[in-house]
């Protein structure tokens, strides 16, 4: 079983939840429930869902010399994660997102970038001799997309396997496309990418080799209740989602990410990594927060109770 460090690159944010009954209407105010103050960012929630699950990871990231990236920063250390390489921005807010979370589990996201939108190429150059041949580097896109296609690159070079998720949902150069060994989006992004309607199987299977056909080495679609879809090494693979009641959707995608690389990282076959993800996500969805609702490596059942269905 091979097993190297992760890095992730990517943002980290503070989350500011309010839950209630509905979504307001443009121009409505209404009274909402609890109000969380949570550790969030994709790129801090997918390395502490990747830690919690028994990841040696390396956190890149930058944070404002403010309160909330102290905080994120005592936080994530706390997860056992490695901030080490993480910059402070002295001219930048930390980033904030707002998020309002009904009684479905669902959510609306408003994210206030700050000191992740100078996370520039010349900021990560410093860790370039941490990318080693066959490690695995998790990317998203709360960063500016420069510095994604400049690790990419890096790790090309070095024989490293970029994983992207596309989130949020933005169109990709061709560049970056061939060069990443996994794509990750969720129904809405793969739709954007591909310029095809993505809502259930078959129509994940569609995209996914639009994807492959555009140079995609590997694909994974996240599409929530209905599972998840792979093209991994020319071959589809589906798993399905554990039935479980959402109370909090907000990190879902970030868990399965961070726990499909973990997986990925120990040698696990995409059958297996995919039920390891989609596990740790079916978990994660019934608890409320981002970062906090990562599971733990113990809470996760044999990998073999979740279906796998090879198309």
């Amino acid at each position: 079983m091979s097993k190297s460090r992760i890095i992730v690159v990517g943002s980290s944010n503070t989350d500011m939840v309010v839950r209630t009954d509905r979504f307001p209407k443009p121009g409505e105010t209404i009274l909402g429930g609890d109000f969380f103050m949570n550790q969030g960012g994709k790129g801090a929630n997918q390395a502490v869902a990747a830690a919690r699950l028994g990841g040696d990871v390396l956190f890149v990231s930058s944070v404002g010399d403010d309160v909330f990236g102290k905080t994120a920063l005592q936080s994530l250390q706390k997860e056992g994660v490695d901030v080490g390489y993480t910059r402070i921005d002295k001219d930048s807010p930390s980033g904030v997102a707002v998020i309002t979370v009904d009684r479905n589990g669902e959510n609306n996201i408003v994210v206030a970038p700050g000191a992740n939108g100078s996370l520039l190429p010349r900021e990560v150059q410093h860790v370039e001799h941490l990318i080693e041949e066959g490690s695995f580097i998790l990317m998203q896109l709360e960063i500016p997309i420069q510095t994604i296609e400049y690790i990419i690159s890096k790790s090309v070079d070095r024989g490293a396997k970029a994983v992207l998720n596309p989130a949020p949902a933005q169109s990709l150069s061709q560049a970056v496309l061939t060069k990443v060994y996994l794509l990750t989006p969720n129904e809405e992004e793969a739709s954007l990418l591909t310029g095809t309607a993505v809502y259930d199987v078959a129509t994940a299977q569609a995209a996914a080799k639009i994807l492959t056909e555009k140079g995609v080495r590997n694909v994974v679609i996240t599409m929530g209740a209905k599972g998840a879809l792979a093209l991994f090494e020319g071959e589809y693979i589906y798993v399905e989602a554990q039935k479980v009641t959402a109370l909090d959707t907000t990190a879902a995608g970030d868990v399965f990410n961070g726990a499909l690389v973990v997986a990925l990282n120990e040698g696990q076959p995409i059958e297996e990594a995919l039920a390891f993800a989609s596990q740790a996500s079916a978990i994660s969805v019934t608890r409320l927060g981002a970062q906090s609702s990562s599971p733990y490596r113990y809470e996760l059942k044999s990998l073999y109770q979740t279906t796998q269905n090879p198309l």
